[in-house]
């Protein structure tokens, strides 16, 4: 407990007190006390039990002062009643003697401090540490509240932009087909019989349309990333490897990638969705080599609750400042005509694995490598580990 030595600054707005006692040359020491030590206040003060209730209702105090043993009630219960009132107000207990084990006890169940009346020097140390720290706790619920309300209105924009995404780009589709093909008609059957310059500009006609129909295409596949709940059922990471390396069979055969998958375990995830995750992945790796043929690595190890996969490839590698960058929509760091693609691969991926509590990320050495790893949840009944 502090002593009455140290430095009270009295709070600068009017403070409501509310009495709990029934002594009132005891009520009249505790106002004489506060006064002296240059606080400006009100006073009411309450005897029973309906009078206290009365008065929180009417007009909730800044703080009250209780006396612990009364005639027809206990000071405690005051502490039972703001609870009940869902009422956040300092509560000290004036009182007489009040032994150690009953004033712990006391403490313990919520009470800000106490004070023997032979002793109310203390009591103005103890209102203003008490009133400091009911500060303090208003600012960090209004802090909280002002986080949750940030924090619901992002989500609601997240999920704003995300539809207006999904809806831009599926009306886009219609009408850029018809662009695209009508153009390749135009290309096809005017090929040669006009100038030099005409087949160059329909050519930059066609490749524009097309690449513009792959920007939509994968538009539409990070919306859809992020519109659809996560699932709660299970897929067995071998089977989607499977499926995902089917889908890649001519990317494969042209490149002569080798890859290869220890056994992989069951996680808590949509089958689709981490199929997209893993072939953009590996599909990756394929892409990103070097001259000679990828070798491709799929692993997986337990941690914690999580599995932590990793895909890693010997291709060209990526430099340690552009680690969380790749991550980001439409982020290339190479022309379409060293690779092609938006650049939107990767931010699915993440998507994809944070929408399961997961992360995602990348080590990597220029011109030896990549490693890219990312955790998901254990399916029911998968065996759980420590982390390695």
């Amino acid at each position: 407990m502090n002593t009455s030595t140290e430095k009270i600054e009295p709070p600068a707005t009017k403070l409501r007190v509310l009495q709990v006692e029934d002594n009132p040359l005891d009520v009249e020491l505790v106002q004489r006390e506060l006064r002296r030590a240059g606080f400006d206040f009100t006073a009411a003060v309450v005897q029973t039990r309906d009078e206290f209730i009365c008065q929180v209702q009417a007009q909730c105090p800044h703080i009250v002062l209780a006396d612990y043993n009364l005639p027809q009630w206990r000071g405690m219960e005051a502490l039972a009643i703001l609870t009940h009132e869902n009422v956040d107000v300092p509560l000290i207990l004036v009182t007489g003697a009040l032994g150690e084990v009953t004033a712990v006890e006391c403490l313990k169940k919520g009470v800000t401090d106490y004070v023997l009346k032979g002793a109310l020097a203390r009591l103005p140390v103890a209102m203003h540490r008490a009133l400091r720290e009911k500060k303090l706790r208003d600012q960090r619920k209004e802090a909280e509240e002002s986080l949750a309300r940030k924090v619901e209105e992002l989500a609601r924009s997240n999920q704003e932009l995300e539809q207006f995404a999904y809806i831009a780009s599926h009306d886009l589709q219609e009408p850029l087909r018809m662009v695209a093909s009508y153009t390749q008609l135009l290309g096809e059957r005017y090929r040669g019989k006009l100038d030099e310059t005409a087949d160059k500009y329909i050519g930059y006609a066609v490749e524009g349309a097309q690449r513009m129909q792959t920007l939509i295409q994968d538009l539409l596949a990070f919306s859809r990333a992020g519109r659809k709940e996560p699932a709660k059922a299970d897929a067995d990471s071998n089977a989607v490897v499977k499926d995902a390396l089917l889908n890649l069979t001519a990317s494969i055969q042209e490149s002569g990638a080798i890859v290869v998958c220890d056994d992989l375990p069951v996680v808590a995830a949509d089958r689709l969705q981490l199929g997209q995750l893993l072939q953009n992945l590996i599909g990756n790796a394929i892409k990103f080599r070097k001259e000679h043929a990828p070798t491709i690595s799929v692993k997986a190890e337990a941690a914690g609750d999580f599995w932590q996969f990793s895909v890693s490839d010997n291709g060209i590698g990526i430099s340690a400042e552009h680690g969380e960058a790749i991550f980001s929509v439409f982020h290339r760091l190479h022309t379409r005509t060293e690779y092609p693609g938006n650049g939107i691969g990767l931010s699915i991926c993440r998507k994809i694995v944070e929408r399961y509590g997961g992360k995602i990320w990348v080590e990597s050495t220029p011109g030896e490598g990549s490693t890219f790893k990312f955790t998901l949840p254990a399916g029911a009944g998968q065996a759980k580990g420590a982390s390695a």
